[in-house]
């Protein structure tokens, strides 16, 4: 009797170690990587993105997020789509208008009146239109659009007007759109590696540069810099692109519920971001820092002619439609 019991207990632990290889092997991992740090709200949204996705779909999917450029800086990320090295990033839409040049202007310079207009924008048809043009141009899809924040420059030097920006060295991406508004007012557009910007704040290698308010806290800069000056010359944001080799690997059902988490998780990113760019300024006050607010118009003004210059990758009807939403 022991004899034929032990071998039921073997033939029972046979069958279900062999439905937990199953269900091992019938689990597909899905990689997202980014250049924020674990601390961001990108990176925790990305997170609870990946959890609920496994749970909405059974487990039949799992996603490993890798932040701070783990899989690689933001052009290597982008390559790995097609490349099949990465399934799902954040591209800045100035990057992503390499790929397909109408979805940059989001990126440009007083191309938003406020955050309420930003908000129209990822809500509406031009948004959906153009996320369709840069589906047919790349076969990749864009899932969200994330609120990045608007941008302000730090300086040592106290800014009221345009022309106190003449001739100031600033640090920008090395992107032509972050390049418009420095060279409209006069200032020395300075492209530099962002993991070099703080020290060569301290060192005075240049005078300023610009960024969202979570990232000046985050980064420091008011460590080094003692003036905020909140020009909100872009408001910027990020795309959740994902590989569009997955809608032909992944069910109809699946593949929407992944387009609806991450959907979810850019809008939830988007909201811990803007709380916290309003908090902010109370917060950068008690930190010492002079945080000035500005009338924006002449500086939309210095950019005006610009925006439908050389520099832009956009038609003129795109540009017309974001003006006109409310």
């Amino acid at each position: 009797m022991t004899k034929f019991f032990n071998v039921r207990v073997m033939l029972a632990s046979g069958v279900l170690a062999i439905a937990s290889a199953s269900y091992a092997q019938a689990q597909v991992e899905l990689k997202w990587g980014h250049v924020y740090e674990s601390q961001s709200p990108y990176h925790a949204w990305a997170e609870k993105a990946a959890s609920t996705f496994e749970e909405r779909t059974d487990g039949r999917y799992s996603i490993e997020v890798f932040p701070a450029s783990s899989l690689g800086k933001q052009t290597d990320l982008a390559e790995g789509l097609s490349l099949g090295a990465v399934d799902i990033i954040y591209d800045g839409q100035f990057f992503a208008g390499r790929r397909y040049g109408p979805i940059a202007i989001g990126s440009a310079p007083f191309m938003f009146r406020d955050y309420d207009h930003w908000q129209a924008y990822r809500d509406s048809d031009l948004f959906a239109d153009l996320s369709a043009g840069y589906t047919e141009a790349t076969g990749d899809d864009i899932a969200g659009l994330v609120y990045y924040g608007e941008r302000h420059v730090t300086s040592n030097i106290e800014i009221t007007v345009p022309e106190d920006m003449a001739g100031m060295k600033i640090r920008v991406p090395n992107a032509s759109l972050y390049k418009m508004f420095p060279e409209a007012v006069g200032a020395n557009a300075t492209p530099m590696a962002f993991s070099e910007v703080y020290l060569a704040l301290q060192q005075g290698v240049v005078d300023a540069q610009e960024n969202p308010l979570p990232t000046i806290q985050f980064k420091k800069f008011y460590e080094v810099q003692d003036y905020i000056t909140l020009t909100g010359h872009i408001t910027d944001a990020l795309l959740t692109i994902v590989a569009g080799r997955l809608s032909d690997d992944m069910s109809e059902k699946d593949y929407a519920i992944l387009m609806e988490v991450l959907a979810e998780a850019a809008n939830g990113a988007s909201e811990d971001i803007r709380t916290s760019e309003l908090e902010l300024v109370d917060w950068l006050r008690e930190q010492g820092a002079t945080v000035n607010e500005v009338d924006r118009a002449p500086f939309r003004e210095a950019v005006a002619e610009r925006l439908n210059g050389s520099d832009a990758t956009w038609d003129r009807e795109t540009f017309d439609r974001l003006q006109s939403l409310n």
